[in-house]
């Protein structure tokens, strides 16, 4: 019983600096690492609270995806709405999650697009994004 409690300590601290040190590189990070850094985080802390740490391993490698994935097809809609100066519209091919952008302003070689992301109909994230040329 103390070998199991001194084990998760010692995978909280691990944890703890891994996500530390993790700040410094995720600022100039491409968006999808960053996407999949978030995704993981999110999966491994929900799949360890349903299934302990086998559930975190999967959880987290599945939110690794997930998160990356989304990450590079709203960047990808951004760059596009952006360039061609009119909305832009991905859906899953299952048609549960979809990524739409719309350019709502430029300035130089910049332009603010704001991206709306939905999940199984229902609008679950609005956020802006600049995209410079």
């Amino acid at each position: 019983m103390r070998k199991k409690w001194y084990l998760s300590r010692a995978l909280a601290a691990v944890l703890v600096v891994a996500m530390l040190s993790g700040c410094a590189w995720i600022q100039s990070a491409p968006p999808e690492a960053k996407g999949g850094a978030v995704g993981g985080a999110a999966g491994a802390v929900t799949g360890a609270l349903i299934n302990g740490w086998k559930g975190g391993v999967i959880g987290g490698v599945i939110g690794v995806v997930a998160g990356a994935t989304i990450t590079h097809i709203a960047t990808k809609a951004s760059r596009e709405a952006a360039q061609n100066k009119k909305p832009v519209s991905y859906t899953s091919d299952g048609g549960t999650h979809r990524v739409e952008a719309y350019p709502v302003a430029s300035k130089g070689r910049c332009h603010t697009v704001k991206e709306k992301y939905y999940e199984g109909g229902q609008m679950v994230k609005e956020t802006e994004r600049e995209v410079c040329d």
